[in-house]
């Protein structure tokens, strides 16, 4: 980060995506240079449909080049970001008619459907090493099948957390939902892949 970024207490990525409101496009390049891999593994993971996931990834690009006349640096530009992608994928979920159940569960209800699961406590869910427990490719097939059957919201939470690091505060601002809500989703998602990683039902 450069002494103007730090200065205005902003990060590195939202000055950036100053200087391409100003109309340095290079500096857009190096923002979807860095965010696109993630930013697709997090809309095919969530929607398991390739050209769907791409319709979606092209749609949430254009919405930050859209966004450039009116864009303020309020936070993270890695929040912002998936903010708008998980509102597009709920469209995405509305427009088809299937806007998840999941999505709306409170951690009453997620306490609820998990009450026989034995949970591992995450203290600091940001020090959990799934992939550090993945030796093999066998391994690394089981964890994708996984994630791809834990309830919507569930793979939402894990998804943002693995793939960019967020905060479990992010995490919630992005998901629109409580702090408490978000921590539920993710711990009940690493307990639930930890099992399956073990072979447990």
């Amino acid at each position: 980060m450069d002494d103007t970024a730090q200065q205005a207490g902003i990060d590195a990525d939202a000055a950036l995506m100053l200087l391409f409101c100003q109309g340095d496009a290079s500096a857009f390049d190096q923002l979807y240079d860095k965010h696109k891999g993630p930013l697709f593994r997090y809309l095919k993971r969530q929607c398991n449909n390739q050209s769907t996931a791409e319709e979606l990834f092209q749609d949430v690009w254009l919405k930050v080049i859209g966004a450039r006349e009116r864009y303020q640096a309020k936070a993270r530009f890695t929040t912002w970001l998936y903010h708008m992608a998980h509102n597009r994928l709920i469209d995405h979920y509305r427009q088809a008619g299937r806007l998840p159940s999941s999505f709306k569960q409170s951690r009453a209800d997620l306490d609820e459907q998990c009450e026989n699961l034995d949970v591992m406590e995450v203290a600091d869910p940001q020090q959990v090493p799934i992939e550090r427990q993945i030796d093999s490719q066998r391994q690394c097939q089981l964890l994708i099948s996984l994630v791809k059957i834990l309830p919507d919201a569930q793979r939402e939470a894990f998804l943002l957390k693995q793939e960019t690091g967020l905060s479990i505060q992010e995490i919630a601002d992005i998901t629109a939902t409580g702090i408490e809500t978000a921590k539920s989703r993710l711990r009940y998602a690493v307990a639930t892949l930890r099992r399956g990683l073990r072979g447990e039902q």
